[in-house]
């Protein structure tokens, strides 16, 4: 055999090698489980902070260009012709940042058909925000804090852009108002501070008076309502540094990105 010739049958067994190292990585776990890329494998070092409302909204059928719109880029080297995409993503809790992987399987047409995260618990963050019967502070006044992300599709306001969600939590909270005698409700409207002052003031007034327009629509007496916005003038972030990508800024942020309602009253 010449030189050519072993040099071709060399480089055809190495790369034999590497197919089966990589099939034996992929099936390690046993047969139908699914296995996660070691986290030092990642391209996007950091992760990402992603909008949970986009994740909300990805299902089976899903395709690459659409998960690329809603999650941005797979955060791991997934290779040629991937069976699955894989990120690493960070949200915060009351307790601090969690860490998950997530990851997205693809049938044959290429189209996302099931998700998984690790760890397991980490599907939680996809449960619908439910705002807990609200404690009466020591001033009396009951305080329900909703994220305006879940509440409204991204930037928008109106009766029509509340989400299912949304709406029935609304519902929920008009329900105990309407249970308090001689109450007085306050709606505040939050924005992040990306955009201009007043583009973010007239936004964050607008979702004040459309959720004041909601519980009133579910009984709640319109004179004991008033809505004001406050634009980004009280931000709860502090960690969010704007030398971020705009992507993980705007997902830093959601907690600014909220409407506020109090409620004072005896029950």
């Amino acid at each position: 055999m010449n030189m050519a010739n072993r040099f071709k049958a060399a480089a055809t067994t190495a790369l034999v090698l590497a197919l089966a190292a990589c099939t034996t990585q992929a099936t390690k776990q046993g047969p139908g489980e699914v296995s996660f890329p070691d986290r030092d494998r990642i391209v996007l070092k950091e992760g990402t902070f992603p909008n949970v409302a986009n994740l909300r909204s990805i299902g089976p059928g899903v395709t690459k260009d659409q998960l690329y719109h809603l999650l941005g880029r797979p955060h791991f080297s997934e290779g040629f012709a991937p069976k699955a995409w894989n990120y690493l993503f960070h949200f915060r809790t009351p307790e601090g940042v969690v860490t998950c992987q997530y990851q997205v399987r693809f049938d044959n047409e290429k189209r996302g058909q099931s998700f998984h995260w690790a760890p397991a618990s980490c599907a939680d963050v996809l449960n619908p925000p439910v705002a807990p019967v609200a404690p009466v502070a020591a001033d009396g006044v009951a305080r329900f804090s909703l994220s305006a992300d879940a509440l409204f599709a991204f930037g928008r306001s109106g009766v029509a852009d509340i989400k299912p969600d949304g709406n029935a939590e609304l519902k929920r909270i008009a329900a105990e108002i309407s249970a308090a005698k001689d109450s007085q409700v306050t709606v505040v409207g939050h924005t992040d501070r990306i955009g201009s002052d007043a583009s973010n003031q007239r936004l964050s007034q607008a979702r004040a008076d459309t959720v004041r327009g909601v519980l009133v629509s579910q009984g709640v007496a319109a004179a004991s309502i008033r809505a004001e916005g406050r634009g980004e003038a009280e931000p709860v972030t502090r960690d969010c540094a704007d030398s971020l990508a705009h992507r993980a800024l705007v997902a830093c942020l959601a907690p600014d990105r909220r409407v506020e309602i109090a409620v004072s009253g005896s029950r």
